[in-house]
């Protein structure tokens, strides 16, 4: 699959797009790949405070429990309350389905973040 140029990534396989001071968050399809079935997203609420690299939330897969972390700092202003009842949604479309909507703390850490292209060759480098 290939990686939306109109987004941000981690190396840690979380996407980001940028809309103005909103963030949307979810997690690649290499992350969806890896954790294989999802079965259960623990959603953050609402009002919390995230730190760039700290948890966000936690996914449940038939292999693994595994953090997706905040790749930004700032408050969590919405949550895909969907995926509490569809977490699959995460395996078939993981660029269609967000996690959550960060209210973004500070601008600069954006720059920390790398584009498709360089993600792409990461997770390449990973393969081979």
């Amino acid at each position: 699959m290939e990686n939306p140029a109109d987004r941000k990534y981690t190396k840690e396989h979380e996407w980001i797009k940028i809309d103005g001071d909103i963030a949307t968050v979810g997690i690649t399809d290499y992350a969806q790949h890896a954790l294989t079935d999802i079965v259960f997203v623990e959603l953050p609420e609402v009002g919390k405070q995230v730190e760039k690299d700290k948890q966000l939330c936690v996914l449940e897969s038939v292999k693994s429990v595994t953090d997706v972390f905040a790749p930004l700092s700032g408050e969590v202003v919405e949550a895909n309350s969907k995926l509490e009842a569809q977490p699959e949604k995460l395996n078939n479309s993981p660029f269609n389905a967000w996690i959550a909507k960060i209210k973004i703390k500070d601008k600069s850490e954006v720059e920390q973040l790398i584009e498709a292209k360089e993600y792409t060759e990461y997770v390449d480098s990973l393969e081979h």
